[in-house]
């Protein structure tokens, strides 16, 4: 019968990772261990670590949660789990929770490898293209940075705005303009909703002339008249992220994405509720003609290794996806997942370091 059980570790990070919402220098991240007890010839793993201030499930009892829910799995001695007892037994209220528990039984249900698809990225035979992600920070630490990224190929960036001044934040995109042109390198920005829907205007038509890919969230979430407006009038397309948070009713997707029509929509399935409630909204959004892409939500290499399987199963082709958060950690879990020119890659015949 089915045991559930969980470990915990606190991911370090290599530099204090700034948002306009503020820096984080820590991230708890809980492991889900899924295994047979007749024969543990293999374990499903899956990741819980909700993001401080922004994950719904970011509570102070959220141990006792990942405690009880290893409780109640363990004690109803499930022969089998599906999705639909996974969301019965995970309320979408708590994401993160569902989407480690999915990700367990999608390992487990494959063996135990850690590929929960078998696609061209999980044999190991081609890689997913990503963003090269810029954080916040003084304007040499964020000029170090995109010197680093564009050395190692990139040919899309991301950079964080929001927190510099936005003069600074125009001069270092006019750096990195002469240095490399649209034809040469997607330029993404995300805003954090830093601007206020009367700046907003003014400070997309001051980025405009960077020639853009998009910019992410520009205001903050649950303004969706002002939303909409900007969304009609931008000239650079605009990529909902926050917006999607804690909306769980299929009826008010459905609502969100026909009042707003946004250009593109960004899913974090660790904010979202798990791999199966980003397909929902991917499915919205294709029905509309939106474009969307993955992002990992600062998960160590467990997490960011089920979300790069799922972009690896869902993606357009050569659209680059936002998986490259596994390098922030000092203390992360070896995986092989490898970055190279611009490309995450998996590895299957390297070893994982598995949670205790």
């Amino acid at each position: 019968m089915l045991v559930l059980s969980y470990s915990k570790r606190t991911l370090r990070f290599n530099f204090p990772a700034r948002t306009s919402r503020g820096a984080l220098t820590e991230h708890t991240a809980y492991y889900l261990c899924l295994q047979d007890d007749r024969e543990a010839v293999w374990v499903g793993y899956g990741e819980a670590a909700p993001l401080a201030g922004l994950s719904p499930d970011d509570r102070p009892d959220f141990e006792a949660l990942v405690a009880g829910l290893c409780q109640r799995v363990t004690q109803a001695r499930y022969a089998r789990l599906s999705l639909e007892t996974v969301q019965m037994l995970v309320p979408a209220t708590l994401p993160a929770l569902r989407f480690a528990l999915e990700t367990a039984l999608l390992d487990w249900t494959n063996g135990g490898r850690r590929r929960l698809y078998d696609t061209a990225f999980s044999r190991g035979e081609a890689g997913i293209p990503i963003n090269g992600l810029v954080w916040m920070g003084d304007a040499a630490f964020m000029r170090q940075q995109i010197e680093s990224k564009l050395a190692e190929g990139y040919s899309c960036l991301k950079l964080k705005i929001g927190s510099l001044d936005f003069a600074t934040e125009l001069q270092l995109l006019a750096e990195i303009r002469a240095v490399a042109g649209p034809e040469r390198l997607a330029l993404r920005v995300d805003a954090n909703g830093a601007f206020s829907p009367a700046e907003a205007p003014a400070k997309l038509a001051a980025l405009a002339p960077f020639e853009l890919h998009s910019i992410e969230q520009p205001i903050r979430a649950g303004q969706l008249p002002e939303m909409a407006a900007l969304c009609r009038t931008s000239p650079i397309p605009i990529a909902l992220d926050e917006e999607l948070i804690g909306v769980t009713d299929a009826d008010a997707q459905t609502r969100l994405l026909d009042v707003v029509m946004p250009p593109y929509i960004i899913l974090k399935p660790t904010l979202l509720g798990g791999l199966a409630a980003a397909r929902r909204w991917m499915t919205l959004a294709e029905e509309r003609g939106i474009g969307w892409w993955l992002t990992s939500a600062l998960e160590s290499n467990i997490g960011l290794n089920a979300v790069s399987q799922l972009a690896s199963a869902y993606m357009q082709s050569g659209f680059p996806q936002g998986l490259g958060t596994g390098q922030l950690y000092h203390n992360n879990l070896a995986a092989p997942l490898a970055i190279q020119a611009g490309k995450l890659y998996y590895r299957p015949q390297e070893n994982w370091e598995l949670p205790a």
